[in-house]
């Protein structure tokens, strides 16, 4: 960072200010806490966190010096549920992270679906499986994204991290109403629940464990021919 970049001493000292100002808020509201799930204490956390980041990011900036504390991110929690008690419509929110592992597996396997769907006419499906961007098109076109994720080593795929929202709503939402933005506008509060699976988990199972989901997975998989 250049020295006119640089944050001045001013700015650092109040951000300072900001962090112990959020602490004496935090404190209040946990002495005044309702439950163990008092929406009051979850935002003077939020405000806690984002102070202390801010004051991080100015100290590094402008002294090359860091703070010895580490306050969990605040977007990795949920707030306390306050949708409907009741709900008459949920919405399940999925998102699966993939490496392209094996490009070439990839390519082929979209190849053979290109080639079984176009058999009669073998000009109507040239091309589109010629690239990465086209091969996925055309495999995601074909199976069904669970089906993706449990058989994606024969796609040439390496699993990454991956997430389940199940939110809740009084009314379903008309037909096509979020089409065109379909992962705005997600309230936090009517998270029902959510499920996380991710490699930053590993190191807290123990080696028995390990070994167990490594047998399971190779055993589990079908071969690379596998039919539909």
């Amino acid at each position: 960072m250049s020295d006119a970049a640089q944050p001045t001493a001013a700015e650092v000292r109040a951000a300072a200010e900001a962090v112990k100002t959020a602490l004496d808020r935090h404190l209040a509201a946990v002495e005044r806490r309702s439950g163990d799930d008092d929406p009051a204490v979850f935002e003077a956390f939020n405000q806690l966190a984002a102070a202390a980041e801010v004051y991080d990011e100015l100290l590094y900036d402008r002294y090359d010096e860091v703070t010895p504390f580490e306050i969990p991110g605040a977007e990795d929690a949920l707030p306390p549920y306050a949708g409907p008690e009741e709900p008459n419509a949920i919405s399940v929110l999925i998102r699966r992270d993939y490496a392209v592992a094996e490009p070439q597996r990839l390519l082929a396997q979209a190849q053979r679906v290109e080639a079984a769907e176009y058999e009669e006419d073998a000009a109507a499906g040239e091309g589109a499986a010629a690239t990465v961007p086209g091969a996925l098109g055309v495999l995601f076109g074909e199976f069904e994204p669970d089906e993706i994720a449990s058989r994606h080593k024969e796609f040439g795929l390496e699993e990454g991290d991956s997430t389940l929202w199940v939110t809740a709503a009084d009314e379903a939402p008309e037909a096509g109403e979020w089409l065109e933005t379909p992962f705005e506008h997600i309230e936090p509060q009517q998270v029902v629940c959510r499920f996380d699976v991710s490699a930053v988990f590993d190191d807290e199972d123990d080696s028995d464990e390990e070994d167990d989901l490594e047998f399971v997975e190779e055993d589990e998989l079908e071969p690379l021919d596998a039919e539909k």
